[in-house]
């Protein structure tokens, strides 16, 4: 199939991709095209803007953390029965994970998936210079196709046609539009990226974008450029992950949703239910206690920012804790580990009390980042799987973790370089917490694994009785 789409990537971080992502997304949706959005990378902010921007659940992709076969089987089970995709990139076209190599880039992607790219830049200070720069990018690598160019921060028309003239009289590459900046269509930031969408206001920001896009970019020229693809071979599914023995029922996961805890890599989500797992959202922030649930995620997301509000919810910080200590099965993720531990302490050195079930204070740093793709290596037998079983993920952090007492570790991290980052996976009982954020399309047992350690759960209550 041809599956038509067109990859956005920028010069450099900070360009504008996610602006102009977002904008086209808009756009297209507001035309009435089903169009499917994807994000290089592990990030976990993009996604959730380009939902809202166009109705559809953004998808991960990531040439360390999974490879192509994935990325493609990813990519083809998303965009079926979508007019087009667009694929947002990451950092600079041609940044990965080596400064030698295109492992984890934005360019490698392009070629696993042989999508044309749309190139931003930013050209704000500049007029044959932007002619320089596409040409630069452009040549590179011969084998990566950069088929078109969008303009960011553009205040004229004027300022537009001199660059527009400059580059595509010295590469022939198409400029097929700008963007004008616009301080009411701009996403705020923070420590970790831009605010998430779930502390939006509505849908305004992006129609707004749409139109901007729709005013000053050639929408046409882009979905040409995306129904000129080649075709994709396509890929080999996987056969879904099943449970190994029948069951009488699923397995409920309450999975932790609301702005203090909202990353999660989609397909983490799906191969839970595949593996037998019934989804179940509950707030730690607003809801009294846990559902009704078997197994309970907690993912990423800015716990930090909320800690107030989540220590006043007492009765739902006790519930986690004594689900806990009935064995019940907790995977918690950077986030979900500070919330499981018991104080954090904020940017200000603030105190609040969570959970208490890790024997630790997590403290926020202003300074100190965690940042880098991960490899976990398990030392034994565990919720995740066997000993020597590899899962890829990613870590992102601003905290760091202080013991209050001896931590037992499933396992050992290694960065893309393969050096030593100690250990991760705090195990106690049943609950595991990593600060890597994992994807489990990287070793498809592991959701089948945790969902098998609920089940048993299930199995031995069921027992007593």
């Amino acid at each position: 199939m041809t599956y038509p789409r067109v990859l956005i990537a920028g010069t450099h971080s900070g360009v504008g991709k996610t602006t102009v992502t977002l904008a086209l997304l808009a756009a297209f949706h507001a035309q009435g095209r089903k169009v499917q959005p994807f994000k290089v990378g592990p990030d976990f902010i993009d996604p959730g803007h380009h939902q809202i921007a166009c109705g559809r659940e953004s998808r991960n992709i990531d040439g360390w953390m999974l490879g192509s076969v994935l990325n493609r089987r990813i990519f083809q089970e998303a965009a079926h029965g979508s007019d087009l995709s667009i694929i947002e990139g990451m950092m600079g076209l041609f940044d990965g994970s080596s400064p030698v190599k295109e492992t984890g880039s934005t360019a490698e992607m392009a070629k696993q998936l042989n999508a044309p790219v749309l190139l931003v830049i930013d050209g704000s200070a500049m007029a044959r210079s932007a002619a320089a720069m596409v040409h630069g990018y452009a040549t590179f690598d011969s084998s990566l196709n950069v088929a078109g160019v969008i303009v960011n921060r553009i205040n004229s028309e004027g300022h537009y046609q001199l660059l527009k003239e400059a580059v595509e009289k010295e590469t022939h590459i198409p400029v097929v539009g700008y963007l004008r900046p616009d301080p009411e269509v701009t996403i705020p930031d923070r420590h970790l990226g831009l605010r998430t969408a779930l502390e939006g206001s509505g849908t305004d920001l992006y129609v707004k974008l749409g139109q901007s896009a729709s005013e000053t970019i050639d929408i046409t020229r882009v979905e040409q450029l995306a129904l000129a693809c080649p075709e994709l071979s396509a890929t080999i599914l996987h056969a879904p992950t099943q449970p190994s023995r029948q069951v009488t029922r699923s397995v409920r996961i309450g999975v932790a949703y609301d702005p203090a805890f909202c990353f999660y890599y989609p397909d983490n989500l799906t191969l839970l239910e595949k593996a037998g797992g019934e989804l179940v959202r509950f707030s730690p922030m607003n809801d009294p206690a846990l559902p009704d649930v078997d197994l309970v995620y907690l993912g990423g997301g800015y716990p930090e920012i909320y800690a107030d509000v989540l220590q006043r919810n007492r009765t739902m910080r006790q519930s986690i804790q004594a689900f806990a200590a009935r064995d019940g099965v907790v995977y918690a993720e950077c986030g979900g580990l500070m919330y499981l531990a018991r104080t954090l302490r904020d940017f200000n050195g603030i105190v609040y009390d969570m959970v208490g079930v890790i024997p630790a204070e997590t403290a926020m740093s202003r300074r100190q980042m965690t940042l880098g793709y991960r490899e976990l290596t398990l030392t034994r037998r565990g919720l995740l799987g066997e000993e020597g079983v590899r899962i890829r993920g990613h870590e992102f952090h601003y905290s760091t973790l202080h013991p209050k007492g001896d931590l037992d570790y499933l396992g050992h991290l290694s960065d893309a370089q393969g050096r030593d980052r100690g250990g991760d996976g705090i195990t106690i009982g049943n609950v595991i917490a990593l600060y890597t954020h994992l994807h489990f399309s990287s070793h498809p047992h592991v959701p089948l694994s945790l969902v098998e350690a609920a089940r048993a759960g299930i199995e031995a209550k069921e027992t007593i009785q």
